[in-house]
């Protein structure tokens, strides 16, 4: 296909950013997406280990910034469930 190999890439060096910038798009979804799938409270991937994983988070901080309210002295409303 033209346009796809080095040879003609370097035919037609206007292609350059528009590679860089697609590539630099697709390691950015990809890294956003491996960050939501390992960072976030709602996904558990250990469920034997820890069959509660929402409990970590009942008093850590959710918001990244407030200029109104601290969290950090919050309460989380959220029920505690016995078994």
């Amino acid at each position: 296909m033209q346009g796809m190999s080095l040879a003609s890439i370097k035919k037609n060096p206007a292609l350059i950013p528009l590679y860089v910038c697609v590539g630099l798009g697709a390691v950015a979804a990809v890294f956003y997406t491996a960050r939501l799938a390992i960072r976030s409270p709602e996904v558990s991937w250990n469920r034997k280990g820890n069959p509660e994983p929402w409990e970590e988070f009942r008093n850590k901080q959710h918001k990244f910034y407030s200029p109104i309210r601290d969290y950090s002295k919050a309460q989380s409303p959220a029920p505690k469930y016995d078994e």
